[in-house]
């Protein structure tokens, strides 16, 4: 196995980390990413079968789930309920409770809220704005808190707890930043156990309460799994619609498309593109949970290895000229959500508030340019805008 160095800060990677992807999939099937300290893939096949293979998982085989500081505590009581982090029969059961409550007709039910409040935004939206600002970040973490049954007025705060925690899978993350991922946790959990109580005395029509209610051969979520469930949603559906609104307008925005590749009949197939093309989430590891042989590799129980999510959507193995942005490709299967046992399991709502809401931006403001070059944000292993300048 061939290895390789590249720092996840470097200015040049955090503005185009593809070129090392390239690299690294020209080196093998594998390859030692000395930075990470762990194997690493960007090709398709090899991350599609990883993902699918349970002799992989997200859970730290016993005796190898490595100690947290205890000043971390409160972060990873909230992980340790996460079915992110878990494998086997407890994810199963906490991926199937949430799915009786996170059901696709209420997904498409939001429908009509989604397209009024993009509208609603772009009525406040200045003629010169920063769209990350004042409709990307803005637009999930409305419907969420909508979606849980949370007061709109909390969503700043849910924006800013979203914000903190994420910074915990920051490369080179910083004293200051688990600080305020701590605080952060903190404060979400308390407002969120106070609001699931409430909810348990007087139910409504809203996620929570059907988490709550949420029932399978006569088993409930906990409170702390509801906690974690609700966090979550907010956290992994929010921070990445957010950035996948901001590098998919950048994309349409620099190679000429507007509300033409987002008509009923191409808006699908953009808006798939726009997942491939440059994915929020780039980097996703899995433990081995077995001594093993992928790819020609041989990994031991307990081993750790990187799948390059970026690099995989982006491999000519499986897409012609791959790194270009072209709305009308034939489909092809990504893994910008992922794939198997962990596929995201708020997929289609993101693929539902990027079909709505980007035509309507693209109708309302039909001459939207870029007013200065865009840069992304030093916060591998996503991959996002600091900011969107707009106008017209």
């Amino acid at each position: 196995m061939q290895r390789l160095s590249q720092l996840p800060t470097d200015p040049a990677f955090v503005q185009d980390p593809y070129p090392f992807y390239d690299r690294l999939r020209a080196a093998g099937p594998f390859v030692h990413w000395d930075d990470y300290a762990m194997p690493v893939t960007a090709r398709a096949a090899v991350v599609s079968a990883v993902m699918r293979d349970r002799r992989f998982g997200r859970e730290a085989p016993e005796g190898f789930a490595p100690p947290y500081p205890p000043h971390l505590a409160p972060f990873y009581a909230v992980e340790n309920h996460s079915m992110l982090e878990l494998d086997g029969a407890r994810h199963a059961r906490l991926r199937g409770l949430t799915l009786r409550a996170f059901t696709s007709r209420r997904i498409k039910a939001m429908a009509p809220e989604i397209a009024q409040l993009s509208h609603d935004l772009i009525d406040a939206m200045p003629a010169e704005a920063d769209l990350i600002r004042d409709f990307a970040q803005k637009l999930p973490v409305i419907l969420i808190a909508r979606l849980l049954g949370v007061p709109e007025a909390r969503a700043d705060d849910l924006l800013h707890w979203s914000n903190a925690m994420v910074g915990m899978y920051q490369a080179g993350r910083s004293a200051e930043t688990e600080a305020r991922a701590i605080a952060a946790t903190e404060d979400f959990v308390a407002f969120l156990r106070g609001y699931i109580a409430e909810r348990r005395a007087s139910p409504a029509d809203d996620l929570i309460t059907h988490l709550i209610a949420a029932e399978e051969a006569g088993e409930h979520l906990t409170t702390d799994e509801l906690i974690a469930t609700c966090i979550l949603l907010l956290n992994a559906g929010h921070e990445a619609t957010v950035h996948t609104i901001g590098n998919g307008v950048k994309a349409l925005l620099e190679n000429g498309y507007g509300a033409e590749a987002l008509t009923p009949d191409q808006v699908s197939g953009t808006v798939e593109e726009i997942l491939r093309q440059d994915p929020a989430l780039h980097l996703f590891t899995r433990w081995v949970l077995e001594d093993l042989e992928m790819a020609g590799e041989h990994f031991r129980r307990g081993d750790r290895i990187g799948l390059l999510l970026g690099g995989a959507n982006r491999d000519p193995m499986v897409w012609e000229d791959p790194a270009a942005f072209r709305p009308t490709r034939a489909a092809q299967t990504h893994f910008t959500f992922g794939a198997g046992a962990h596929f995201c399991i708020g997929a289609p709502l993101a693929r539902l508030e990027l079909q709505i809401a980007l035509p309507i931006l693209f109708q309302r403001r039909p001459n939207l340019r870029l007013a200065e070059a865009p840069s992304y944000a030093d916060i591998y292993h996503f991959h996002a805008l600091k900011r969107l300048r707009v106008e017209g």
